[in-house]
C-alpha cells in the first residue's frame, strides 16, 4: 500500500516494493515526487533518504517549472507547427472539399471548409499525426520484439496529459502519446523500446534498468531530450 511523506510543503508518495535499491523521481509536467523503496524499508528511513536528497527535487523541480512550453496553437496561417522535431510554418486553405494535411516541403498544409473552428482543425491535425504515427510504429514495433523477444498483442495512440506512454503487460498492450509525432524519430523509439520493456518487468525495478541498459544504453540521454523540449501547452498542463 502507498504511504505518503510530508515534508514542509513537499509531498511525496512511497511505494514499496521487491527491488534493491532506492529510486526517487520527479515528474513532469508538474513536479509530482515518488519514492519506490526496497519492501522491508521502513517510512523514517525513507523519509531521511529524501530530506538528504531535498536539493536535487528542488533542482529537478525548478527545471520542469521553467520548461518551454508551446503556446496553445491557433491553427491558422504562418503559425508555427513541429513534426519530427522540425519546425514548420502552418498554411491554412478553405475550401468545400474533404479537409485534409499534407507537407510541401517546409510547410504543413492544412485544408478545411469555410467557417471551421479552431477546435475542429486541431483535430484534423491530431487524425494526422495519428496517420503518421501509424506509419512508423509498427516498424518500430517489429524491429524491437525481434530483439527484445516480446510480442505487443496491440498498440494504441491517443492524448496523455502526463505521460509519454503506458504499457499493459498483462494484455500485452502499449499505449503512445500523439504528442511524441513533434519529437525527433528517435524519441519516439525510446519511449517503444521502454514500454516494451515493461513487457518483460512491469515495474522500475533493477531488472527494468539492466534491460534498457543492456537494449539502449543511450535511454538516459533520450529520457532527458524528451523532457527538455517543449511541452504541448494544449494537453501538458503547468
Amino acid at each position: 500500500m502507498d504511504e505518503m511523506i510530508q515534508i514542509g510543503e513537499l509531498s511525496i508518495k512511497v511505494t514499496r516494493k521487491g527491488i534493491t535499491y532506492v529510486h526517487l523521481s520527479v515528474h513532469p509536467p508538474d513536479g509530482r515526487v515518488t519514492l519506490v523503496a526496497p519492501t522491508a524499508t521502513r517510512l523514517d528511513v525513507a523519509r531521511a533518504y529524501a530530506i538528504s536528497r531535498l536539493g536535487w527535487i528542488h533542482e529537478q523541480q525548478r527545471k520542469l517549472r521553467s520548461q518551454a512550453r508551446e503556446t496553445p496553437r491557433q491553427f491558422v496561417t504562418r503559425e508555427s507547427h513541429y513534426l519530427w522535431g522540425r519546425r514548420y510554418l502552418l498554411t491554412v486553405a478553405h475550401a468545400d472539399a474533404r479537409p485534409g494535411v499534407r507537407l510541401d516541403h517546409r510547410r504543413i498544409m492544412l485544408t478545411v471548409r469555410p467557417g471551421s473552428s479552431a477546435e475542429k482543425r486541431a483535430e484534423i491535425m491530431h487524425e494526422w499525426h495519428k496517420s503518421l504515427l501509424h506509419e512508423v510504429v509498427p516498424k518500430l514495433i517489429t524491429k524491437w520484439e525481434a530483439k527484445l523477444d516480446v510480442q505487443v498483442k496491440r498498440y494504441f495512440l491517443q492524448r496523455m496529459k502526463t505521460r509519454w506512454g503506458g504499457c499493459n503487460h498483462r494484455a500485452g498492450h502499449i499505449r503512445l502519446n500523439t504528442e511524441l509525432v513533434k519529437k525527433p524519430q528517435d524519441l519516439l523509439e525510446y519511449v517503444i523500446v521502454h514500454e516494451m520493456a515493461h513487457l518483460l518487468e512491469p515495474t522500475h525495478s533493477e531488472r527494468f534498468i539492466t534491460l534498457l541498459d543492456q537494449h539502449y544504453p543511450t535511454w538516459r540521454e533520450a529520457r532527458a531530450e524528451l523532457n527538455e523540449l517543449p511541452l504541448s501547452a494544449e494537453f501538458w498542463k503547468p
